[in-house]
């Protein structure tokens, strides 16, 4: 080869890396320039805001609400009116502190009185004695969009800056059109510190926010997972004055059930709440919702996000379906249904193979439960219901259903058969008693054959772990568990740094082989203590659960004992539909439970020594959740203080649970 074309390929080369090089440094010196003015951007926006964000300490209170820990540790507030007015967190304020001291950026610290709350977007709205403060600039909701730089700002130190997160939205409309969200790291001591646009206009204000929740604590399971949520600034200053005149803010409620809980199905109508808004304002069964305020709606999400943002007062406007027709309602919604209450007929169903079709006509009857309606009509075991108000009967599901649905107090009639003799009654339902039947008798599920292969469910007692957790289980399961059947599932969670295994088998073993229940309990990581983010993992234990077992989705207990009390109902609050029922030994209930709900009903059993100090709690608690109209029963034990029941009241608390299918 021409050594002249080797030596021009050559300088031809060096050019080339040269060029390159230099484009390399150019790029790095554009990119440090742009990184650098990013960052005076964003340290310009907050100081825009810094002089409306105050820091907040609270005292007094508690500690630990049950086992979730309060944050005692200061949080952030945002000034929204001039004369003293300023918004934060619900969260911070769940213990109920006695003492709330604001401190300013300028230096100054005021006591501050908590006014309300918006218990919608779970904003507290607080006052202190000054005047002529800041008022930052709101964000129009109209000009957020995806991907637009958010900067989350929290003031928890003594500097004159605030601390500083910085992200993209990533979402708008979040939380059923409650939220912003976005992907800056938030933890609680930001939470009701603003998050703002690079212009230092506030887009709205941090809380921990959830769609399956409202209570203070919901979504704090989202902490340090890339989503953070904020409530627009501008909802927030359109009900502050409402706010102000210290009553708080409840969400919107409608009344009605819908016949699919599928999020993309039609918003049909199942049921309609008793002297609801929905009842008073003429809607009813098998309506079809195909448009609310204005806005057409073809599936169940659509309606859920305009209620979403509802509050109690507010109008709503609605259009439905009724056959061939189109009717208008508006309604005015409530802040507060009056309780759900089913009636009671007083029976216990036949329990039939999962598979088996009955070979009798409609629902055999396993049980009358003593002093019942049932009872005084004369019904007896081995009788079979046919007809309730002239609907056939097929299945004690369809029963329960029926029976759901009537007021305690009406009159129902009721066709039977006893052998071939048929009886037409009329009776008058009550409620579901305060008392757990004496004579439950134990359902014998014949013996199945063992299955066999990689694929058979294990049985007896055995550990394991769920596939993405780390923390163990433990579980039992009778040996002579039969797939054909369906079994009762009772979810054990165990209290602080003891799980009990020992005592939870000597106590319940022999009792689960006898009336066909099946045992699990998950054990908490962080050295035994139960952290919000496990909610989670019992959830889905217990779905593993009914997809490995055959389980009565009517007959799903949990259980908590003491410092566990409180985590198990909330596991249960957060997951009605896979819980139906709470067992609480040595533990009241530490938080408002939920409202009765005609297909998400909760039964709840206590067992307390007469000795031990909780006991005046759990009979408060008892009391409030009869003024609910939640079934609830209480086993109270003589001459005993704190401790783990054990005989008679491990019996009873088993009769509880094997009834719970009762109709």
């Amino acid at each position: 080869m021409d050594r002249t074309k080797v030596l021009t390929r050559g300088a031809v080369l060096v050019v080339a890396l040269t060029c390159s090089l230099v484009a390399q440094a150019a790029f790095a010196q554009d990119r440090a320039a742009l990184e650098a003015a990013e960052e005076q951007a964003f340290k310009q926006a907050a100081a825009v805001v810094a002089p409306s964000i105050v820091k907040i300490d609270t005292t007094g209170g508690l500690d630990v609400v049950g086992q979730l820990l309060t944050s005692t540790a200061p949080t952030t507030g945002l000034i929204v009116a001039p004369d003293g007015y300023i918004v934060s967190s619900a969260f911070q304020f769940v213990s109920k502190p006695s003492n709330v001291l604001v401190t300013l950026p300028d230096g100054r610290r005021f006591p501050a009185k908590t006014v309300a709350t918006d218990r919608l977007r779970m904003i507290t709205l607080l006052k202190i004695a000054a005047e002529n403060l800041p008022v930052p600039k709101a964000a129009p909701k109209t000009q957020m969009h995806v991907g637009q730089w958010s900067i989350a700002l929290g003031r928890t130190f003594d500097s004159p800056n605030p601390a500083m997160s910085v992200g993209i939205v990533s979402a708008l409309n979040r939380i059923w059109g409650k939220a912003i969200q976005t992907d800056a790291k938030i933890s609680p001591t930001n939470y009701g510190g603003p998050l703002v646009d690079l212009e230092g206009r506030v887009m709205g204000v941090l809380a921990p926010l959830s769609p399956e929740g409202q209570s203070e604590a919901s979504g704090i399971e989202w902490y340090d997972s890339g989503i953070g949520f904020a409530v627009p600034l501008e909802d927030i200053l359109q009900v502050l004055e409402r706010l102000k005149k210290g009553a708080d803010l409840r969400p919107g409620l409608l009344g009605v059930g819908f016949k699919s809980r599928d999020l993309f199905a039609t918003a049909e109508v199942d049921r309609v709440r008793y002297d609801s808004p929905a009842s008073n304002a003429g809607l009813k069964k098998d309506d079809i919702v195909i448009e609310a305020d204005g806005k057409p709606v073809t599936r169940m999400s659509q309606i859920r996000e305009v209620l979403g943002t509802k509050l109690e007062d507010d109008k709503l406007k609605l259009v439905v379906k009724r056959g061939e027709e189109k009717k208008t309602f508006e309604v005015t919604l409530t802040g507060e249904l009056k309780p759900y209450e089913s009636a009671f007929l007083g029976i216990l169903p036949e329990r039939l193979a999962k598979d088996a079709t009955a070979t009798e006509a409609g629902v055999g009857v396993r049980m009358v439960v003593a002093d019942s309606v049932a009872s005084k009509a004369g019904l007896q075991p081995r009788d079979r219901i046919v007809k309730l108000n002239g609907t056939t009967l097929t299945s004690a599901r369809q029963l329960s259903d029926l029976v759901s649905r009537i007021r305690p107090g009406e009159e129902v009639t009721l066709d039977t058969l006893r052998g071939k003799d048929a009886k037409s009654t009329k009776l008058k339902l009550t409620g579901v008693p305060d008392q757990i039947p004496s004579d439950v008798p134990s359902f014998a599920v014949p013996a199945g054959a063992k299955p066999a292969g990689d694929k058979a469910p294990k049985l007896g007692r055995f550990t394991g772990k769920l596939p993405g957790y780390d923390q163990e289980y433990w579980a039992f399961v009778p040996e002579d568990y039969n797939a054909n059947y369906n079994y009762g599932l009772l979810v054990w969670v165990h209290p602080l740094r003891d799980t009990l295994e020992a005592t939870m088998l000597q106590e319940w073993k022999k009792l689960c082989e006898q009336r066909g229940v099946i045992l699990v309990a998950p054990k908490a990581g962080n050295a035994g203590v139960w952290g919000a983010n496990e909610v989670e993992l019992v959830k889905d234990l217990t779905q593993h659960f009914r997809e490995t077992y055959s389980i009565d989705p009517a007959r799903i207990a949990i259980h908590g004992y003491a410092t566990s009390g409180f985590f198990a109902a909330q596991v249960a609050f957060k997951y009605r539909d896979h819980f139906r029922a709470v067992l609480l030994a040595g533990a009241p209930l530490r938080t408002a439970p939920p409202d009765a709900e005609p297909d998400q009903r909760l039964q709840f059993h206590f067992i307390c020594g007469d000795r031990d100090p909780v006991m005046k709690f759990i009979t408060v608690t008892e009391k409030r959740l009869k003024e609910l109209k939640i079934p609830t029963t209480v086993t109270v034990m003589k001459d005993t203080a704190a401790k783990y029941p054990s005989g008679d009241a491990i019996e009873e608390a088993m009769r509880w649970l094997d009834a719970l299918d009762r109709i």
